[in-house]
């Protein structure tokens, strides 16, 4: 198959992005509280994100391997397979082993679909455009993932407060629906998206051949990637602020709905008020993902990456310290706003330390770095909310996070040299 034009690439990566996350907003909310509802106490529940964080931990790399090796889409599609399964698990699970079932295949899941789209798309850029820099359809694409999201959710607050189904919880009906969309993005994964190999497809034998090769080199892989780490402090330095980065995520994406859901008096209740402020919220997501794009071209991505962190960080310290739904819905708001614009220019900044031998490992180190992390925040924060309160461990995941601002130093100091030397990329 021929190469895509980066226009082509560009338009096939927004819109499985759309595919992939759209979904997502059906039960980003519904993740927290359909255990609760189901019985699970609050620790269990931010346990089972643990879980999850611990499988991806340790698939992430070898599955990265696999990508780097054997190519993106067959990677895509198993991951897409993973996800309808997954996605079919949480949603039938009653007790704590089948959520915990459920959990460890969305980590099989994540860990798979971590960074091969974005790598097939950078490296089809660069085919045609060594060199380009991709900032600019980054934030495009975190973008599109902030309204996809923010539709999804708000689909998902009509469906649990509809509800037509009396022999499901109302919180039920989202995931039913997830399974379904995963399908379709199953299909569209399939259907659109090439690798330009210039080879015509292989028989099944020698695809197998290629797999069993690929696995070989998964090891040598896994080793060059940790081998790349230990030679470059600013990639070093970048993942470790997914250490930080993790905290945050674990209160305004699982502590915020269940403080809600203690705020109104039901998981129910909090279901379908959270869908719609879910919605919001990703669109403001959406919005903040658009406003990096241009601060960066003002002020520099590593720039633009500090100061997202610090005030996302103190957004979500907010969260814990108001009182009423009201109050924690205007926080939650501005705290995902900001958690938009970090995104696209922190991996702009990883893109700028990879090469395309190793783009996928080094997006996939970070993803691991970052599930890694949010497996030890989740339940140490859960503890706290069991102990303390759910506002403490708000303002604790949130103050832990700020510190995070300080790995981007060496990112900064690299663009400011980068600049004084007149390496200046195309960006796109």
């Amino acid at each position: 198959m021929s190469v895509p034009t980066p226009a082509a690439a560009r338009r096939v990566f927004l819109l499985l992005t759309a595919t992939r996350w759209f979904p997502v907003g059906l039960v980003v909310t519904a993740t927290t509280l359909l255990p609760v509802e189901r019985g699970l106490s609050v620790a269990q529940t931010l346990t089972l994100l643990s879980v999850t964080g611990l499988v991806v931990f340790v698939l992430e790399l070898p599955t990265a391997g696999f990508a780097d090796s054997l190519g993106r889409r067959p990677v895509l599609v198993t991951a897409a397979v993973v996800q309808v399964l997954a996605a079919v698990a949480f949603a039938t699970a009653q007790t704590l082993a089948g959520f915990a079932v459920a959990a460890v295949a969305t980590g099989v899941f994540r860990a798979l679909d971590s960074g091969p789209l974005e790598a097939w798309f950078v490296d089809s850029v660069h085919a045609t455009l060594p060199g380009a820099d991709v900032d600019r359809t980054l934030a495009h694409q975190g973008t599109v993932l902030g309204v996809s999201i923010a539709l999804g959710a708000l689909v998902s607050g009509g469906l649990v407060w509809w509800d037509p189904v009396n022999a499901w919880s109302a919180l039920t009906l989202p995931y039913v629906v997830y399974a379904v969309l995963a399908v379709a993005h199953l299909a569209a994964v399939a259907l659109l998206l090439t690798e330009g190999d210039g080879e015509v497809r292989p028989p099944w034998r020698a695809r197998a051949s290629r797999a069993v090769a690929s696995a070989r080199r998964a090891p040598a892989t896994v080793a060059g990637g940790l081998r790349l780490v230990r030679g470059n402090r600013v990639l070093l330095a970048l993942l470790l602020v997914e250490v930080f980065w993790m905290t945050a995520m674990v209160v305004f994406e699982s502590l915020v709905p269940l403080r809600m859901a203690e705020l109104v008096g039901s998981e129910a209740r909090a279901g379908a008020l959270m869908g719609p402020v879910a919605a919001v919220g990703w669109a403001v997501f959406a919005a903040g993902a658009g406003l990096a794009g241009l601060a960066s071209a003002r002020f520099g991505a590593a720039r633009t990456a500090m100061a997202a962190r610090v005030l996302n960080g103190l957004g979500a310290v907010w969260t814990g310290l108001v009182a009423g739904p009201a109050a924690l819905v205007a926080a939650y708001l501005v705290t995902y706003g900001l958690h938009g614009s970090g995104g696209p220019v922190y991996n702009a900044l990883l893109h700028r330390e990879a090469a395309a031998h190793n783009r996928a490992t080094v997006l996939s180190m970070a993803s691991m770095v970052g599930f890694l992390s949010a497996a030890a925040a989740a339940p140490l924060l859960g503890w706290t909310a069991g102990v303390l309160s759910t506002p403490a461990a708000m303002v604790a995941g949130g103050g832990f996070s700020v510190l995070g601002a300080l790995c981007f130093l060496p990112a900064l100091r690299r663009e400011k040299e980068l600049r004084a030397a007149g390496e200046v990329a195309v960006r796109l």
